[in-house]
């Protein structure tokens, strides 16, 4: 399609979004954690059936994954992809349809529950785009797919419903595209050729002491001590082992152990996440993890080896070069000077090209603003983004509702009629 056409073409062929705007605060509202996202995905489901336009709809795919598949005529298969779980964490943004649900999770604990990612506004931007597109069918021939995953956020869902016979339900796409909101400017859309997303990988690192009193310490040997000295000694792989030329990060997010203060535990549990853009740097940096990890352990006394277990892995995420130079000229000539095509490689990671790469078909993915203009722009002139601006897992984090719907119901349906040809 030309896409001179196609620009012509979305701004006039438009639809209703104010009950997509209340249909986010539902799925705000009402956040479900990674594998538990069954009423996220039954309302998916229910929504894209009340459309009544033709969409085959598949459920029940590697767990609560679902997948709408709109046929009409010959042409390419594009699928669009949105993910849906939620975090364990306590919201405080506020707003008047804040989360306030709980749920226990894989570990049997109660905890909070937010989209804190903006996964609700992915699901809500991907069922509008599948309306609005399914009512543009006469301006275009292919089949779309519409894909809902769930279990992004530990690294799980694509490769589950890959495994669970995704493509034995729904057609191999030629071409798989995606989007994320980020805590950027609203109505802005950025991407890039190359890797676009980092590779990650998590571990869970159990430390072994030997517990006791908390007034003899010389009779135990303290995990506390012990995992204190590897988190330190963590921090200066980046610093001292990787070139300064090379993008690498090591992250403790979680520490635990013991349960009073007068009780010297016998093991602590430390969750190490690291990021990286590049498979040599990656190699190197888990062996040092590995070496620090076992070498604190004996310079302190472990009782017994450290046990390192992985616990979630990301690809890399590259957007192939033909097709995101298709779908970044899209982007030009409809959203002009809000698109940047050389946004740097972002930190952040995603499972989401799985779809396509497990095939050995290309992706493309994008990321589109959700801060309100004014915030940011007072924010930036004041010099303080990174202050005043929440990011993406934040209790505060909240994109405002317009332009941000309407840029990534825009965004989607620009990429995918992209590549959809004319009737």
């Amino acid at each position: 399609m030309a896409d001179q056409s196609l620009s012509s073409l979305l701004s006039i062929s438009t639809i209703d979004l104010s009950p997509y705007e209340t249909l986010y605060k539902h799925f705000h509202a009402h956040p479900e954690l990674s594998l538990q996202e069954a009423k996220t995905a039954s309302k998916a489901a229910a929504h894209l059936e009340s459309l009544h336009a033709g969409y085959e709809v598949h459920t029940s795919i590697g767990g609560h994954g679902l997948a709408g598949v709109l046929r009409n005529d010959t042409g390419k298969t594009i699928l669009l992809r949105a993910d849906m779980d939620a975090l364990p964490v306590q919201e405080d943004t506020g707003l008047e349809y804040a989360s306030k649900v709980t749920m226990r999770d894989n570990d049997d604990l109660v905890k909070p529950v937010m989209h804190a990612c903006g996964h609700d506004m992915h699901i809500t931007a991907l069922l509008a785009a599948a309306e609005r597109l399914a009512k543009m069918k006469e301006s275009w021939s292919g089949t779309l797919i519409v894909l809902f995953q769930p279990n992004e956020e530990r690294a799980g869902g694509a490769q589950t419903m890959v495994d669970d016979g995704l493509y034995s339900k729904v057609p191999v796409p030629d071409i798989v595209l995606g989007q994320h909101v980020m805590a950027m400017r609203a109505g802005s859309v950025l991407s890039r050729l190359g890797n676009i997303l980092s590779e990650a990988d998590s571990f869970k690192i159990t430390l072994f002491g030997r517990g006791g009193h908390g007034s003899m310490p010389h009779r135990t040997v303290d995990p506390v001590v012990m995992a204190a000295s590897v988190v330190m000694k963590l921090q200066t792989i980046v610093s001292r082992e990787v070139s300064p030329d090379q993008f690498a990060v090591v992250t403790v997010g979680s520490l635990q152990a013991g349960q009073t203060e007068n009780i010297i535990a016998d093991q602590a549990v430390i969750r190490v996440n690291v990021r990286t853009q590049n498979h040599e740097v990656r190699t190197r940096v888990l062996a040092a993890i590995r070496r620090v990890v076992k070498g604190e352990c004996e310079a302190s006394g472990a009782t017994k080896e450290p046990l390192i277990e992985e616990t979630t892995k990301f690809p890399l995420s590259v957007n192939d070069v033909a097709v995101s130079k298709s779908v970044h000229h899209s982007f030009e000539r409809y959203f002009g000077d809000r698109f940047d095509l050389n946004t740097a490689c972002w930190t952040a990671s995603e499972d989401y090209s799985i779809l396509g790469s497990s095939q050995g078909k290309p992706c493309c993915f994008w990321f589109f603003g959700g801060v309100d203009e004014k915030t940011w722009d007072e924010a930036k002139e004041k010099g303080r983004l990174h202050e005043d601006i929440p990011v993406n897992h934040s209790p505060f984090f909240a994109p405002v509702i317009q332009p941000t719907l309407k840029t990534g119901v825009d965004a989607l349906c620009l990429a995918a009629l992209t590549f959809l040809t004319h009737s």
